[in-house]
């Protein structure tokens, strides 16, 4: 395995970690940490992407990231008005 494919396997373990501390009870869907996990994840598969490139996986992280940084927007916004 080259360096992006070890990046790639890291992006891989934030989203996976993520997923499962939501399953768990031990983030919700608008915790900081679950938000930052996703980003982190998605930023790092698309890093292995532009060496080992997937049109399919691609769309999905960009997605991915568009999604969860809408939600982080929103989330901040949304705990400005509650403050």
């Amino acid at each position: 395995m080259d360096i992006f494919q070890w990046i790639g396997f890291a992006g891989m373990v934030f989203i996976v970690l993520a997923y499962f501390l939501l399953q768990t009870g031990r983030d919700d869907i608008v915790s900081f940490r679950y938000q930052l996990l996703n980003l982190i994840g998605a930023v790092l598969l698309i890093v292995s992407l532009m060496v080992h490139f997937n049109l399919g996986s691609m769309l999905i992280e960009i997605f991915w990231i568009a999604i969860t940084l809408y939600a982080m927007i929103k989330n901040k916004i949304s705990n400005k008005h509650k403050g």
